[in-house]
């Protein structure tokens, strides 16, 4: 198991290094408008979700493994606040942002896998919660910010949020998940579209209410709370 624990960690670990670079050599030679490389960032994180369920062949192993990757980055991330200029570096909103997207990210998956691998056996509901949010969160921030023109406001918004960027996030979470449940096979073929279309309508109205940049976590285990009574449901 150790041997196990240090293979998954280290493809993690290229993992991280090889996508940041390739990131900031993109970023470097092109023309990248300042959100887009946001969603880059983005994006990679999203992508280690299939590093701990398919480097890993035991759950726990993949779930101390996120949790170590929060205990490890963390002072690395505020070092480097202190010595670099990771606001303008990383494109923050706010000085502590991505220390403390990483931070939330990596618990948010250590839930999920102890939840849905180690709990249910199912690995790929890990996958289609983590996918069903940062897909479509991103495409809200896109398409919000392009082409938002009508907006809700409210004591339970922060700020405005754009009916656009909301109804893009729905319509991504949708096909994300929607793929992620037709390539594991899980359900009966008339299943699918609606239970994609029940958890995509979910994580939009949750990211549409979560406030302070919690929706790294509120909607994963909105959307994993949505699929599991579904799932259920058809007889799976």
């Amino acid at each position: 198991m150790l041997q196990e624990y240090i293979r998954g960690c280290a493809i993690l670990l290229i993992y991280f290094l090889a996508s940041v670079l390739g990131a900031f050599v993109v970023r470097r030679f092109l023309a990248v408008p300042r959100e887009v490389f946001r969603k880059m960032l983005h994006f990679i994180l999203l992508g280690s979700s299939f590093i701990y369920v398919y480097a890993f062949n035991t759950w726990w192993l993949a779930a101390l493994a996120a949790a170590a990757f929060m205990v490890v980055v963390y002072p690395i991330l505020a070092i480097g606040e202190r010595l670099l200029s990771f606001t303008q570096l990383l494109i923050e909103r706010k000085p502590g942002e991505i220390k403390r997207s990483l931070i939330v990210a990596s618990l948010t998956y250590a839930i999920l896998i102890v939840l849905c691998w180690g709990g249910l056996g199912q690995k790929y509901l890990v996958i289609a919660a983590v996918l069903g949010w940062g897909t479509g969160d991103a495409a809200a921030a896109l398409v919000g910010k392009r082409f938002g023109r009508r907006y809700v406001e409210g004591p339970f918004v922060e700020g405005r949020k754009s009916l656009e960027g909301t109804a893009a996030m729905f319509v991504v979470s949708f096909i994300a998940v929607l793929v992620v449940l037709v390539a594991n096979g899980v359900l009966p073929w008339y299943a699918y579209a609606p239970t994609a279309a029940v958890t995509a309508l979910v994580c939009a109205i949750v990211e549409l209410y979560t406030k302070d940049g919690m929706d790294t976590i509120t909607c994963p285990l909105a959307a994993v709370t949505v699929l599991i009574p579904l799932i259920c449901l058809w007889g799976v």
